[in-house]
């Protein structure tokens, strides 16, 4: 029996994520077949219906539905609880359980190279559900103080007071403000630069004291990426965060380590 697997959102035809992990059953030798299955904006409910009918064995979120899904599951993970999003969903006999691999897949290049984030400042460009995974997560490393950008107010002040909830000093800022200040971590969780859109903040502060994250892994370059690198700030790209989490929710489908270099080369194979 064919185990099937998938990834939801809209828009999806970009996501890499079928052939990371059809490339890890194919390492593995598994009989799981991975899909991506668009569900537009306002139809989340039957979407889901839907997956439940077919026995879905799991499936990832994506944009715009990872804080809207919490409400159609039957039992969330501690991390969904706390950053109030999903991204990863298993099906425990006949029970959606949510889960969020966002924020350790988030934190894992940066751990991978032995950057410390405690005490550090951090400029986070966007308040969507990507961007609560990422708040959780400099919380839980103790980051000093992080300044959040969005292009509505009322989502970036939401966001601040959900960081100071976790204990982080918090602040919205405007985005045009954003660029004006040197901050250790500049990461963009906005879908500004999907369609090679230029930066959405000045790179005029940005220099080789700086790490810049961009979560958009298509393009791999993004012209935020472009120009801190001419600037000589570190640079995290948006992949190292979809091998990450996807690893992490492998982990929880098939509770066997994830073939992580088998994921890798057709994800690299993919750009």
């Amino acid at each position: 029996m064919v185990k099937t697997f998938a990834v939801i959102g809209d828009p999806i035809d970009h996501s890499l994520s079928p052939n990371i992990h059809n490339a890890a059953f194919k390492a593995l030798n598994m009989d799981c077949t991975y899909i991506a299955y668009r569900i537009p904006r306002g139809e989340l409910e039957e979407g889901i219906a839907s997956l439940r009918k077919i026995n879905i064995s799991g499936f990832n979120v994506t944009i715009p539905h990872k804080i809207e899904v919490l409400k159609y599951l039957d039992e969330l993970s501690e991390e969904c609880r706390t950053i109030g999003a999903a991204n990863t969903v298993s099906n425990e006999n006949g029970r959606l359980v949510g889960y969020n691999t966002d924020m350790d897949g988030f934190l894992a290049p940066i751990k991978q190279r032995g950057i410390a984030i405690k005490g550090q400042s951090v400029l986070l460009l966007g308040a969507g559900g990507a961007a609560r995974a990422i708040v959780a997560g400099f919380a839980k490393e103790g980051a000093g103080h992080i300044s959040i950008s969005s292009r509505t107010w009322e989502k970036a002040d939401g966001l601040a007071r959900f960081a100071q909830g976790l204990g982080i000093k918090a602040e919205p800022v405007p985005l045009e403000d954003a660029g004006k200040r040197r901050y250790r971590f500049v990461v963009n969780a906005t879908p500004a630069g999907l369609k090679n859109e230029p930066s959405p903040i000045s790179t005029n502060m940005i220099d080789s004291e700086c790490i810049v994250y961009d979560i958009i892994y298509m393009p791999m370059n993004t012209d935020l990426i472009a120009q801190s690198k001419k600037n000589g700030a570190a640079i995290i790209y948006g992949y190292e965060m979809l091998l990450g989490q996807a690893a992490i929710a492998f982990e929880i489908w098939h509770k066997v380590k994830a073939p992580y270099d088998a994921m890798k080369k057709v994800l690299l194979g993919g750009f």
